[in-house]
């Protein structure tokens, strides 16, 4: 059964962080994007042009809505989950995000910039990174072997055959920063052929930061992780740079609201709440929608706080 049950108080520890306000003048000043990687992101800018926007963004599929309107903002260094049960829209709505699918109508903007018609390869060159439901490696390439693939097409500005000595020697500390980021330190010469189904998606998240990307789309990265494997991702995503946008869209609400500072819910393509983790656990559109009554035989069977994430 999908992790759907709901505590009645829990806190997001990146929306307990947040709290603390910081003050304006630093989005002024260089920040880490990725360990030994920095930009510039200036106020003004950062508060007219997020890094991701979603304007009233509608796509049908024949007579049925699978997305209704949808329109949300995520700003540099926020986590927002994109919740809700099979058929509610998110898939759709990812893949409008990424390009994969044209919308009816609205518009998506990357740093101020309509890409609605652009696609994903465009995008990408434009900030944007993206993660797949199935796995997508080559099994007899290395874990150091991925990241340095990954990282030669913005190093170089193509997927480059050969490098300078100097370029070499930056993808190779590149390399070792993101290894070690996504927790691979230990596996950086493993084939992914022999890699777990966890230690794959840690892979495919370090690609994905590769480019360094102002925003990153994560689509059901816990899918069919074991109890440990869904602990060590959470990790991660609560350690990712406060610098980049993310997009989480996922099945596993207890992963989505520890690691989220906002979650929108959708349901048959519309959103039908948004806010922060702890007011969509106690949203009651959410529990009738969502939970029902496996909500009210889970909740009877457990007693205590919520302890681990795998319950």
């Amino acid at each position: 059964m999908p992790h759907w049950a709901l505590s009645a108080t829990h806190t997001s520890p990146r929306a307990a962080s947040a709290a603390t306000t910081r003050p304006a003048a630093d989005l002024d000043e260089p920040r880490e994007v990725l360990p030994g990687v920095t930009l510039n992101v200036h106020a003004r800018d950062a508060l007219q042009n997020p890094p991701l926007r979603v304007e009233r963004v509608s796509r049908s599929f024949g007579g049925l809505r699978a997305v209704d309107g949808i329109s949300f903002d995520v700003a540099a260094g926020e986590h927002l989950a994109v919740l809700g049960p099979n058929g509610a829209g998110k898939s759709t709505l990812f893949n409008v995000i990424c390009g994969d699918l044209l919308p009816d109508s609205g518009r998506v903007l990357l740093n101020g910039e309509d890409v609605t018609s652009l696609a994903l390869h465009h995008r990408v060159r434009r900030g944007l990174g993206r993660t797949y439901q199935t796995s997508s490696v080559f099994a007899g390439l290395s874990v150091a072997e991925h990241i340095a693939l990954a990282l030669r097409g913005p190093i170089s500005g193509r997927l480059a055959l050969s490098m300078r000595s100097r370029e070499r020697r930056e993808v190779a500390r590149s390399t070792e920063r993101l290894v070690a980021l996504v927790g691979l330190d230990g596996r950086s010469a493993a084939p992914a052929s022999e890699l777990s189904h966890g230690e794959l998606r840690q892979l495919e998240i370090g690609m994905a930061l590769a480019p360094n990307p102002d925003v990153i789309l994560l689509d059901e990265p816990a899918a069919g992780l074991s109890a440990d494997e869904r602990t060590r991702l959470t990790e991660l995503l609560l350690n990712l740079s406060d610098t980049v946008a993310t997009v989480l869209v996922e099945h596993d609400m207890d992963v989505a609201l520890t690691v989220a500072d906002r979650v929108i819910v959708l349901e048959s393509g519309s959103m039908i709440a948004k806010g922060s983790p702890s007011q969509i656990e106690s949203d009651p559109l959410v529990r009738a929608v969502y939970l029902g009554e496996q909500h009210k035989a889970r909740s009877a069977r457990s007693s205590g706080p919520r302890a681990e994430l795998d319950r």
